[in-house]
C-alpha cells in the first residue's frame, strides 16, 4: 500500500516533490504512527534550498516535528497501544550502548540519525517510530501545537540547560526565526528582559517577538546591550543561521557572560576569538534535546504557560506543502504546519 510523502531526493536546490511511497511496517520495538500534524522546520527549508551543512540520506521523507495517533504497536513496544495520542522525539537511530546514550544524552551520540535527513520523516500519512521516542500528549493539547514540542525543546535546551538565564537578566536573541522566537519566549518565561535582533525584512516576525513582550532591534544591538551599565548583555542566544553572528554575540556580551549558540552556519569564521578569551565568556553549543526536556516542554504547552499560538502562521494539507514552504521561507510567518 502506498501513501503520498514530501520527499527530498537530491542535494540540489528545489529537489523536493510529492511522491507515492510504500507505507512502512513497524518492527517489534516500533509503532506505526498516523501523523496528525507535522511542523515545517528551518532545516526542512535548508534541505529544500540545498544550503544545509549536514549529511542527508537521499532520498528521504522530510519532517521531524510531528505528532499523531498510534495505528499499530509492535509486540515489544511496551506501554503503548492503538489510539494513544503521542509526539515523537527526533533521535530515530541511536547506539544504546554508547556512553553518551547510557547517560541519557543520546542526542549527542555521534551515530545518531534523525527523522527527515537520516531516516524517513513524517511529512506523510504513516511513519515508523521507535517506541522509546514517544511521549503521551494530553487530550486538551491539539496536535497543531503538540507537534511543535520539538522546536520548543530546542529552545528550552538553548535557554535553560545550555544558557544560564536568570530573572532580571538582559538577554539578546540574534535571529527572529522560529527557534529564535521560541528562545525569546523561553527567556521571558525565565524572567529575563529580552531583545530580539534581526533585519528590516523580519518585520512580520518582529510582531511575534513583541507579542512575547520582547524589545525589537533592527541591525546593531550594541547600544541596547550597553545601556544598563556599559558592560554588555548578561547572555546572548545566537539563533541565526549564519556563522558571522557569533562575532556580534562576542561584541555585545558582558565580561563573564555567556553565549548559547543554537543556530547552524556552514561558513568558516574569519575573525579572532581573542575577545572571547579576554572577556572570560562561556561559549556553549546547544544541540537537540532529550527525554526530560520533552516532558517539561509538554507540561509548559499543556498548561498554557508557554503559548505558541503567535508562532503558528497557518496549517496546510500535505499536497500544499510547496505553498507552506514558500510562505515560511518568505518570512511572512514563523511556522507552517502540515496536516497529512
Amino acid at each position: 500500500m502506498n501513501q503520498p510523502a514530501v520527499v527530498n531526493f537530491a542535494n540540489e536546490a528545489g529537489a523536493v516533490e510529492l511522491r507515492d511511497v510504500p507505507r512502512p511496517a513497524p518492527g517489534p520495538d516500533d509503532v506505526l504512527l498516523e501523523v496528525a500534524a507535522v511542523g515545517v522546520c528551518g532545516s526542512d527549508l535548508h534541505q529544500w534550498t540545498a544550503d544545509h551543512s549536514w549529511p542527508v540520506n537521499y532520498p528521504v521523507i522530510l519532517g521531524h516535528e510531528f505528532g499523531g495517533v498510534i495505528a499499530e504497536a509492535g509486540p515489544a513496544a511496551t506501554g503503548w497501544k492503538q489510539g494513544d495520542r503521542v509526539v515523537s522525539e527526533t533521535a530515530a537511530i541511536i547506539d544504546p550502548w554508547n556512553p553518551l546514550s547510557r547517560q541519557g544524552l543520546y542526542n549527542l551520540d555521534p551515530t545518531r540519525k534523525g527523522f527527515g535527513y537520516g531516516v524517513d520523516g513524517a511529512m506523510t500519512k504513516y511513519v515508523r517510530v521507535p517506541a522509546r521516542c514517544l511521549h503521551k500528549v494530553p487530550d486538551a493539547l491539539p496536535f497543531e501545537k503538540a507537534c511543535l514540542t520539538e522546536p520548543c525543546s530546542v529552545a528550552y535546551n538553548a535557554v535553560v540547560n545550555n544558557g544560564d538565564t536568570k530573572p532580571g537578566d538582559r538577554i539578546i536573541v540574534l535571529g527572529p526565526g522560529p527557534i529564535g522566537l521560541l528562545c525569546a519566549a523561553m527567556a521571558r518565561l525565565q524572567g529575563a528582559i529580552v531583545a530580539v535582533v534581526g533585519l528590516e525584512r523580519d518585520a512580520d516576525r518582529f510582531k511575534i517577538a513583541k507579542a512575547y513582550g520582547c524589545e525589537i532591534i533592527v541591525g546593531d544591538c550594541k547600544e541596547w546591550a550597553m545601556a544598563a551599565d556599559g558592560l554588555g548583555a548578561d547572555g546572548v542566544i545566537d539563533a541565526a543561521g549564519v556563522s558571522a553572528t557569533l562575532k556580534a554575540a562576542i561584541d555585545v556580551v558582558r565580561p563573564a557572560g555567556w553565549i548559547s549558540k543554537v543556530g547552524w552556519g556552514r561558513d568558516p569564521l574569519d575573525f579572532s576569538l581573542d575577545p572571547l578569551v579576554q572577556k572570560n565568556v562561556r561559549l556553549q553549543g546547544s544541540f537537540s534535546h532529550n527525554w526530560p526536556v520533552w516532558e517539561r516542554v509538554l507540561r509548559l504547552l499543556s498548561t498554557g504557560l508557554l503559548d505558541i499560538e503567535p508562532i503558528i502562521g497557518g496549517t496546510w494539507p500535505l499536497e500544499d506543502w510547496h505553498e507552506a514552504f514558500e510562505t515560511m521561507h518568505s518570512g511572512k510567518i514563523a511556522k507552517a504546519v502540515l496536516t497529512p
